[in-house]
């Protein structure tokens, strides 16, 4: 059974839908060969977009606690050029970021044109976790949905292509994965009691994500669901779409000033 990694703008997302353990048409060796080549493959486009200059592309990853948003982007982006390319993981907010608009920080750290910015967690932290929490009022975090639809219009009619992934784990999965973090001593590090205080308002979490990939999917900044149940699989997926995605921008090395025909470097 084959399962869209794009769900339709026309109505509203349900995440049963969609199986974190879904990998497609693929098996662990099949994964490993397709994902050497859409690394490779995703450095040559991203070297193509740094000299083209005429667009921007910002890559977002959402998804609940350890479903895997560093990892995938390791694996991922592993062969992309350090030139070009950026990764901004955004954490609580801190004094100055907190006294300007919720928006602020994230539109600080866009790409230039030519460029590639990963966003670790993102603007959605914003009718996300300051729903869950409580940070913010039911008014406030319904309104930020039309608020960033209009941001990310606004950034795409400027050229910034927007990719937006969402690491799509289940419940158990999540268990066993905090689990391995308390059972190994050099993963502890990540690992923090609140965690569990988290991982018992699963629900609602779930219920935030699914109206945050209902109402803020749109054409010009579509979600991609990714069940990341599967590291493997969940890497392909993400490489695929991006290449997919980078390759209908018509991308083109500008043409050199002169004729260089002929010339020879002494």
């Amino acid at each position: 059974m084959s399962q869209p990694l794009v769900p339709p703008i026309d109505r509203p997302v349900d995440l049963a839908e969609y199986g974190p353990d879904y990998t497609g048409d693929l098996d662990k060796d099949a994964a490993r060969e397709e994902i050497e080549r859409l690394r490779v493959r995703l450095d040559e486009l991203q070297n193509a977009l740094y000299a083209d200059r005429r667009y921007a592309l910002l890559v977002v990853f959402q998804g609940i606690d350890t479903s895997g948003k560093d990892s995938t982007i390791n694996s991922v982006f592993r062969a992309a050029g350090p030139i070009g390319t950026a990764v901004v993981s955004f954490g609580v907010p801190n004094e100055e970021e907190l006294a300007h608009d919720y928006l602020w920080r994230y539109h600080a750290k866009m790409p230039r044109r030519g460029f590639v910015t990963v966003f670790n967690r993102s603007h959605y932290e914003a009718v996300v976790v300051e729903r869950v929490k409580g940070i913010v009022g039911a008014d406030l975090w319904r309104r930020r949905y039309d608020e960033i639809n209009a941001f990310e219009q606004y950034l795409a009619a400027q050229g910034t292509v927007i990719a937006k992934f969402f690491l799509h784990i289940s419940k158990d999965e999540q268990r066993e994965r905090l689990q391995e973090r308390i059972d190994t001593p050099h993963k502890r590090w990540k690992f923090h009691l609140s965690d569990l205080e988290e991982r018992k308002r699963w629900d609602d979490y779930q219920a935030a994500y699914a109206d945050m990939l209902t109402y803020c999917n749109t054409r010009d900044a579509p979600w991609h669901i990714i069940p990341a149940n599967r590291k493997w699989s969940r890497d392909v997926f993400v490489a695929r779409a991006l290449v997919e995605r980078l390759e209908r921008m018509d991308l083109r090395y500008p043409e050199p000033g002169k004729d260089l025909d002929g010339i020879v470097a002494e």
